[in-house]
């Protein structure tokens, strides 16, 4: 195997270069972006080639690697396209610390705005804010797999991941916003600070007992938008005010609806100001694994979701219903990690990783837009053997169509 020779990338394995049209009027604007210093007027990389030839490897298997992008810029027909020049490989690992990741900010929100809902949820229809579900994921880099080879620490790589904290747009199916810090350990950022700094107004703000903070809750609601989140299991509250459960509760398994006090061991500034209304709801416990290197499982659960908010108009099962959806970031983090090809990154340096969590949107979004319809693996896989020539424009419409189709069926 060591003496295999790597396998070139050809003029006829890439594809379908034309879908990147739309794109490519704006990642323009980029193209100045970090040319200050050079007076010389003689860069080659540009940051809008970087980023289509970072776009092009999430629709193309065989250039998921920084060599087989290389190698691709070096096909006159991704140049003539994607209007960039053969690089290098120093050029292109040179690049990324020099451009501005929040720069692709301004063309995320452009593509936001074209994008058309893909969930049909009447039942949402009463939230009246963007459902914006959050939660974060480990990603590691690929020097770190070789630091892991060559007899490196388990530190070493704990310390080298680097998390990915998403703002998930529920309606559109599709991430708005990557935050990227160091992972865990000294490096790692606590997530519950990191969605503070992000926070936006009209957002229905959908998170796991991780983000389960009081001082966060009380941002969220002076920022104009609300919260449904998860509580640990053994939260110690009081009922000041039970609401009366319906059938449509009930059915949901709602056992508990109520204005509580909560909070009350806390220091006095980092309470809730604001009223808060707790919604039990019966599940099945699982039961609780000991983590890597300990040697006792975490306390069981009692058997009840504990799910607290500031939405005192929606009925019980409405939020319960909003935190069921939370697990739908999960399943985008898995087509994220295993069908756009990024369990690990190209790049290990930050700046490197912001611009690739970018693109990670754009990629998703222009899924959205050339099918109009939520990622999923047979859509994403269809484009990839356009994009690899092993089908046909006619064949890729046709299965668009077949999936349109369904969904009209399913709507009527």
């Amino acid at each position: 195997m060591a003496g295999k020779k790597r396998e070139e990338v050809r003029e006829k394995d890439i594809q379908g270069l034309k879908y990147f049209n739309m794109l490519l009027p704006l990642l323009e604007r980029l193209h100045e972006v970090g040319c200050e210093r050079d007076k010389a007027g003689n860069r080659e990389l540009h940051f809008d080639q970087y980023c289509a030839l970072i776009l092009l490897s999430f629709f193309n298997p065989i250039t998921r690697s920084v060599r087989g992008i290389q190698q691709a810029s070096e096909l006159r027909n991704v140049q003539r396209k994607l209007g960039c020049l053969r690089t290098s490989l120093g050029s292109f690992s040179e690049a990324k610390t020099i451009f501005a990741p929040e720069k692709l900010a301004e063309i995320v929100k452009e593509l936001a705005g074209q994008l058309q809902p893909v969930l049909h949820d009447s039942r949402l229809q009463g939230v009246n804010q963007i459902v914006t579900l959050v939660d974060g994921t480990l990603i590691r880099g690929l020097p770190v797999m070789i630091q892991l080879a060559l007899g490196g620490s388990p530190s070493a790589w704990a310390r080298d991941k680097c998390r990915w904290h998403t703002q998930f747009d529920l309606e559109r199916w599709l991430p708005v916003r990557i935050d990227v810090t160091g992972g865990i350990g000294k490096g790692g950022d606590d997530e519950r600070a990191v969605l503070e700094k992000a926070l936006e107004k009209g957002r229905c703000y959908v998170e796991d007992r991780g983000y389960a903070k009081f001082t966060l809750f009380n941002a969220i609601v002076a920022t104009g938008s609300s919260y449904v989140c998860r509580m640990k299991d053994h939260s110690a509250y009081q009922v000041l005010e039970q609401r009366a459960l319906s059938a449509e509760d009930r059915e949901a398994d709602v056992t508990l609806d109520a204005l509580v006090q909560i909070g009350e061991s806390s220091k006095e500034d980092a309470r809730p100001d604001h009223p808060m209304r707790l919604v039990a709801v019966k599940i099945t416990p699982h039961p609780k694994r000991a983590k890597i290197g300990k040697g006792s499982a975490a306390s069981a659960s009692r058997g009840l979701l504990l799910i607290a908010t500031n939405r005192f108009d929606l009925p019980a099962w409405i939020i319960a219903l909003l935190y069921r959806y939370r697990w739908t970031i999960e399943i985008f983090f898995r087509f994220l990690k295993h069908f756009l090809g990024r369990q690990h990154l190209l790049s290990k340096d930050l700046q490197g990783i912001q611009i690739e969590a970018y693109c990670a949107i754009i990629a998703c979004m222009l899924i959205n837009l050339w099918t109009g319809r939520k990622p999923t693996l047979r859509t994403y896989e269809m484009v990839c053997y356009y994009f690899l020539g092993l089908a046909e424009e006619d064949e890729l419409l046709a299965h668009l169509a077949k999936l349109k189709a369904k969904d009209d069926a399913q709507k009527a």
